[in-house]
């Protein structure tokens, strides 16, 4: 009989830690390997993690909406053997009768503190910003007495200035923040009560000097009490939204939020400039029409669009390698892989972009494979962390909801995206040996937003060129 660990598998390159939504499996359930136990969410992917052994779930280690870091232990499980199943130690209260009576009074202010400060904190928290915190940074936030805007202004060393767990806790060790000083006439006031009754309770025969007087803090700086709502200085806050009756308010998701801010992070960083091409896609479409459905009885799946297009983008991060970047802060980082991410609508109007890794080294048939896994897996929720990261270039495929073309966002740390618009039958000019003629073509736009940072006009224009270029010049004989 022995006890197994199962920790928070590593997630990718740059994910370091994840938030448990749920759990599967409660404490007694008998787990079989690969069974998945519980739930987590990243700001690319929510998955499941299964079990690596068979056995029984004895002990839970984090709580839903906990964040786990990577390598951490996140549930026990019995292998082999009767179970027991430990119920929670109850602890003995014990009355401490022995202290001083000073300890007893100081030890209740600070927890008169900590209680009035914690129950503001609630509120402060709730503050509107561009920076996301964790929720473990805002419990720590809330138990150190840490209001949003001072929360604000410490230093972030993750992910886009992100303040992770070791940066609010060496704030706090460095005393900068000092919940016990910083307090105001309302909590001054709650202390002394507090005290008060703790001064009678404990030793009320030995007290005889006013509370106040044994209540001292460090000396320090004297602070200006918080301002009412009366004496604030105006701060210029968003417009609120005016709710009309019957009008219905529906909570973002949380893939929704992390969307949006990705979106609004994207364009306060990228200088967004786009080109746009008409591509004429008629041999492609022929092409198409003529071998799907031998592939469709070969290979047991359907043959879209999107792997040949997949392919000419490949092709041309190929010719242009300077594509192919990303910057970090003075630096551009020239990647060595061609990795291109697949924006995929989600069922619930959520999108999400898995990654075709090495896509200039696969061929056709191999591109149609992996976009259809993706596609797939995608919808049913069932991408791991790894195959939504490492993405060098995006493309988004505007048409399939019938736009003719779009302006994309970049998809950060990336300097581009390209937006495949709707096939579309119309009128064209075509010239001939005997002059020019009206005819039906099938034609699309494509759309190519860029980093004008470090891509200019000239090598954004000439990539989505080389795109169409090898688009229009489809072999109609080519076979897959």
């Amino acid at each position: 009989m022995s006890k197994f660990e199962l920790k928070l598998p590593r997630m990718g390159e740059s994910v370091a830690e994840a938030t448990l939504t749920s759990w599967l499996k409660e404490v007694g359930d008998t787990i079989e390997m690969d069974e998945p136990i519980f739930e987590i969410a990243t700001d690319k992917v929510d998955s499941e993690v299964p079990s690596e052994v068979d056995g029984v779930l004895i002990e839970k280690c984090f709580n839903v909406d906990d964040v786990v870091e990577v390598g951490q232990t996140v549930a026990i499980i019995q292998v082999g053997g009767d179970v027991e199943i430990a119920e929670p130690e109850q602890k003995d209260k014990e009355v401490e009768t022995e202290e001083p009576v000073l300890q007893e009074m100081v030890s209740a202010a600070e927890s008169a503190v900590m209680h009035a400060r914690a129950q503001t904190s609630v509120a402060q928290l709730n503050g509107t910003s561009d920076r996301f915190y964790s929720p473990l940074v805002k419990n720590i936030a809330r138990q150190e007495g840490i209001s949003f805007d001072e929360l604000e202004t410490i230093a972030g060393t993750g992910k886009d200035g992100r303040v992770t767990k070791d940066d609010i806790l060496n704030y706090v060790k460095k005393g900068e923040s000092n919940p016990v000083e910083r307090i105001s006439a309302p909590e001054r006031a709650a202390v002394q009560e507090r005290v008060a009754v703790t001064q009678k309770v404990a030793a009320p025969e030995k007290v005889s000097t006013p509370v106040e007087e044994k209540v001292t803090a460090p000396a320090a700086p004297e602070k200006v009490a918080p301002a009412t709502a009366s004496t604030q200085a105006p701060t210029s806050e968003k417009p609120k939204t005016q709710v009309s009756r019957g009008d219905e308010i529906i909570p973002m998701s949380r893939m929704g939020k992390l969307i949006a801010k990705h979106m609004t992070d994207s364009v306060s960083t990228s200088a967004h400039v786009q080109s746009f091409i008409e591509v004429d896609v008629t041999n492609i479409v022929t092409w198409r029409n003529k071998i799907k459905d031998a592939f469709f009885k070969r290979e047991g799946e359907k043959f879209t669009y999107t792997p040949i297009f997949m392919e000419a983008v490949a092709k041309a991060l190929k010719k242009y390698p300077m594509m192919n970047i990303s910057v970090d802060g003075d630096s551009v980082i020239k990647k060595k892989n061609i990795n291109i991410g697949m924006a995929a609508a989600l069922p619930d109007g959520n999108l999400i972009v898995p990654v075709i890794k090495n896509a200039d080294q696969l061929n056709l048939l191999g591109i149609a494979k992996v976009v259809n896994d993706l596609a797939d897996r995608s919808r049913n929720n069932a991408l791991k962390p790894d195959e939504v990261q490492g993405g060098t270039y995006t493309v988004t495929n505007v048409g399939t909801f019938g736009s003719v073309f779009g302006t994309p966002i970049i998809n950060q740390p990336q300097v581009g995206i390209l937006a495949l618009g709707a096939i579309r039958k119309i009128p064209s000019v075509i010239e001939t040996a005997e002059g020019d003629v009206i005819a039906v073509r099938s034609k699309m736009y494509l759309s190519h937003s860029y980093d004008h940072r470090v891509v200019n006009g000239a090598l954004g224009s000439m990539f989505a060129k080389a795109v169409a270029d090898y688009l229009e010049n489809w072999d109609l004989n080519r076979e897959v």
